[in-house]
């Protein structure tokens, strides 16, 4: 009797990261947002990056990317951005009253779909599921040579 197929596990991290990401993307757009623009406005809050290639870097974008993020977030008065007087080259940025609330709503929206996807889970397997997933994407991405079975 043949054994059932089982789909490779990078196949299957992809299917439920989609998965998992359409319905937070659905959430976040009910609440007016986006990822993307939750991750900038989270970003700018908490004011943990100096230059604007260290946030895109945070995000895993291109500065082009970002750039663009940011010029229809001050477009639509959610951030307001400025250039430094003693260097120029250097851009800060802040939240509007707007994109402080923006924000705030969809971190309300981002710990609810949280609760939503640990809420099948024992709080032992959730700190099992965190640190299988850390293990795998540090074999992701190691050189294929050093990423050994068994290691």
């Amino acid at each position: 009797m043949p054994t059932p197929y089982t789909p490779p596990i990078g196949l299957q991290l992809t299917r439920t990261a989609r998965v998992t990401a359409q319905a937070f993307d659905r959430a976040l757009a009910e609440a007016g947002g986006s990822a993307a623009v939750w991750q900038v406005l989270l970003l700018i809050r908490t004011r943990q990056w100096r230059q604007q290639s260290e946030m895109a870097a945070a995000m895993g974008v291109t500065s082009a990317t970002l750039t663009h993020h940011l010029n229809a977030l001050e477009r639509n008065g959610l951030v307001r951005r400025w250039r430094e007087a003693a260097n120029r080259r250097i851009q800060r940025a802040e939240l509007t009253d707007d994109g402080a609330a923006l924000c705030d709503r969809l971190r309300e929206v981002a710990a609810r779909h949280d609760a939503r996807l640990q809420a099948g889970f024992t709080d032992e397997e959730l700190a099992t599921l965190s640190a299988l997933l850390g293990r795998m994407r540090e074999l992701a991405e190691a050189p294929p040579e050093l990423a050994v079975a068994g290691n």
